[in-house]
């Protein structure tokens, strides 16, 4: 991939973490990088390893996640402010990378996370997809399970 490929995709991705709240998609980041949309997003995925959507979920769930662990707005409130506008794709996507409904992470006790530095925890929280077991993992790209999963 040529460097200057490289440079726009990198400043793509720092436009999606300052401006996660925004209404962005494919096609304006895609734009802003000089490049088509399939183009923009097969060279997402092979620079970063996630598409461009799933990024920008993730940084937009991570916001979310400091949001209710504040305790002072409603899950309508965080889905908002994080830029979401659906209610239910915010917390299907939330339980899918926390493994929990947003409710249920918004009354658990966060005060043991007061004591780590922000830095550590940013690193040991950052959003994954939960293992599903009924699911096949989107990221194989074969699309199947392991074999631990059906013996």
């Amino acid at each position: 991939m040529p460097l200057s490929d490289l440079v726009r995709l990198r400043q793509a991705r720092d436009r999606m973490d300052r401006e996660y709240a925004e209404p962005l998609d494919v096609t304006a980041l895609a734009r802003g990088a000089l490049m088509s949309p399939g183009h923009f997003s097969r060279s997402f995925r092979a620079a970063y390893g996630e598409t461009p959507y799933s990024y920008l979920m993730t940084r937009r769930i991570e916001r979310a996640k400091a949001l209710l662990q504040r305790g002072d707005l409603s899950v309508t409130d965080v889905c908002m402010a994080v830029g979401c506008t659906s209610l239910g794709s915010f917390s299907s996507r939330f339980t899918e990378l926390v493994g929990e409904t947003p409710s249920a992470y918004r009354a658990r006790d966060h005060g043991d996370a007061a004591a780590v530095p922000a830095c550590v925890a940013k690193v040991h929280t950052r959003p994954t997809r939960a293992a599903r077991p009924d699911r096949p993992d989107r990221s194989d790209p074969s699309g199947g399970t392991t074999s631990a999963a059906h013996p």
